[in-house]
Parts: structure tokens; C-alpha cells; sequence
């Protein structure tokens, strides 16, 4: 959006600031890019600082336009922090109108995995906190940028992370556990978006995807027919898509490779209190549930009475 800039400096500086929540005496704000930082970051930071996103649940973050009041609540924040790996892509232009708020990259030390195809080919694969061995590693990032943030809570941010990771790890045994009476062959997730590559590294499972990243090209002939005989070919049983994107084009592709369509995943976004993921735990249950039911039991998979909506998978 044309000037959006600009005009986030203007309403900054203006005094304009009394549209956004001000912050109260004394108290820091985090400001994470996305739903899932946010909710990752409360449950390290308990109640000592106040946490906020920039994006809404349910809005698709890849693509996501940056408004002026975003401008505005990035300035007030004390912490802002990012996924990185190329998630933001409109992060930089964002961060160069920011003055003196640190930021901190969550995903820092993570080797990435290159995407395999498409416009931004070769380039880093941005989804590593949905694999839950990696999430371990954002966990302690967090912490590191609120003990360096906030000196004196240290031992309440280290307490909060250390369990936190313990539920994280339980949810990977879970996954690991689950997969580990798949036959490997049959151990194939299908999905719309190539989200999935850290988990399928971490958990050996083979990934089969429509598009590898979401972009303006997606769900074209040659996509379809690509995963289509992949599928087929894969002998897989189900296919599953994302919740931020629309279901149509994976529907067709378990049409004509005569296989089930499971159910969705959530990736990039939370959903509102009482959705299926509304929070980080949630989602990647939600995830682990859904696949695990779809490989299980193709035929009769669960996930299948929730693939009814029409605006997004499932």
C-alpha cells in the first residue's frame, strides 16, 4: 500500500498514538509479526510484560500489508519480535522507519531448509516452528531477548520457558510415538502449501506439496497435475490443505487421485478463542491429530466431517 509509510510516521508523530492501547507507566510491550509468536512469547513472558501481534488471527502473513497504526504500535513497543527466513516480506521496508525499537530474529539458529521450486526457489523455507523439535529452539530465543529485555524477571522467564518446552516435547513424543506404527511407506503428508519441510525432515516423513510457498501463483494447471501424479504414484492415501488458503484446487487433486481428502492444518495463523488452534499448543495438536487420523484411517478419517467449509480447506 502506496505511502502507508509515511503516513505511520504522521499519525506517530502527530500524536495519534491515542488510537492504539498506550502502554501503561512502566510496563514493556513485545510486539510479535504473527498470531503464533505472540502466543509462543505469553507463555514465556507470563504476565510481566504485555504481548501483542501485528497481525490478526486467521490473516495469511506472507503477503500481509503493514498499516499505519502497525507503524504506530511498532514504535511504542520496547521488543519487537520476528520469524525471519523470509517470512516478512515486507519486513524491511517496515523495520527502516522504525527508530531505536530492538528487534530480535526467533528462528536464529535454525539451519534453513532452500525451497524447492517456484519464485523464490533456493531461498529459505520460512515455517520451522510448526516441526516441535525446532520450537524448542524459538522458545529459548524468546526467553534470551526477555532476560536481555528485562533483566530482573530472568528467573520467571527461564521457569516459564522450561515448562513450556516440556509441553512442546510431550506433543513431540506424541507425534513421534504416532507415526512410528505408519508403515513407512504410507508416512506421506500432502499438503497445499510445502509448509511442512522442517517437519517432515524431523519426523522422516515424505512431503508432497501443490505450491512451495503461498504467492500469486498458486493452484496452476501444472501444479495440479503435478501433485496429482505424485499422489498417485506415492500410493498416498489422504491429503490435507491449510487454513489460510481455499480448499478447491486440493479437493480436485483427491478427486482425480481417488484418495481422501483429511482435513486441514493451521501454518501460518492462529484462530480466535473457541476455533480449533487458538493457541501454539493447539495448532500443532490440531496438526498431529489431523495427520495421524488421516494415515491411520483414510477411509473414514474424522478430519473428513470438518472439509466442509467453503472458503478455506475444510
Amino acid at each position: 500500500m502506496r505511502g502507508w509509510w509515511v503516513w505511520g510516521l504522521v499519525l506517530w508523530v502527530g500524536g495519534c498514538q491515542g488510537h492504539a492501547t498506550p502502554p501503561q507507566a512502566q510496563e514493556k510491550v513485545i510486539l510479535t509479526t504473527f498470531t503464533v509468536l505472540a502466543d509462543m512469547t505469553r507463555n514465556v513472558a507470563g504476565a510481566q510484560v504485555r504481548v501483542e501481534s501485528l497481525t490478526k488471527p486467521g490473516v495469511e502473513i506472507h503477503g500481509y500489508e503493514p498499516t499505519p497504526m502497525d507503524m504506530v504500535r511498532a514504535q511504542n513497543a520496547h521488543l519487537l519480535l520476528e520469524n525471519g527466513l523470509g517470512l516478512e516480506r515486507w519486513a524491511e521496508r517496515f523495520y527502516s522507519h522504525l527508530r531505536g525499537v530492538p528487534r530480535v530474529t526467533v528462528s536464529q539458529g535454525i539451519t534453513p531448509i532452500p525451497l524447492r521450486a517456484g519464485a523464490y526457489q533456493n531461498q529459505p523455507n520460512p515455517h520451522a516452528w510448526l516441526s516441535p523439535k525446532l520450537a524448542l529452539i524459538y522458545v529459548e530465543n524468546i526467553r534470551q531477548a526477555l532476560v536481555k529485555l528485562d533483566p530482573g524477571n530472568a528467573a520467571i522467564y527461564t521457569q516459564n520457558a522450561r515448562k513450556y518446552q516440556q509441553k512442546i516435547q510431550a506433543l513431540d513424543q506424541k507425534l513421534q510415538q504416532s507415526l512410528s506404527v505408519i508403515p513407512p511407506s504410507q508416512r506421506v503428508l500432502v499438503s497445499c502449501e510445502g509448509a511442512f519441510s522442517y517437519l517432515a525432515r524431523d519426523y522422516q516423513l515424505k512431503e508432497i506439496y501443490l505450491w512451495p510457498i503461498n504467492a500469486e501463483q498458486q493452484g496452476t494447471p501444472q501444479q495440479i497435475r503435478r501433485a496429482i501424479d505424485q499422489v498417485r504414484a506415492s500410493k498416498v492415501p489422504v491429503v490435507f490443505c491449510e487454513s489460510t488458503v481455499k480448499d478447491q484446487v486440493q479437493r480436485q487433486v483427491a478427486k482425480e487421485a481417488n484418495v481422501r481428502f483429511g482435513g486441514i492444518f493451521y501454518v501460518d495463523s492462529l484462530t480466535p478463542p473457541g476455533g480449533a488452534a487458538p493457541t501454539y499448543l493447539h495448532l500443532l495438536e490440531h496438526n498431529i491429530n489431523t495427520l495421524i487420523q488421516g494415515l491411520h484411517n483414510p477411509v473414514h478419517s474424522r478430519s473428513e466431517s470438518h472439509a466442509s467449509n467453503p472458503k478455506y480447506c475444510g
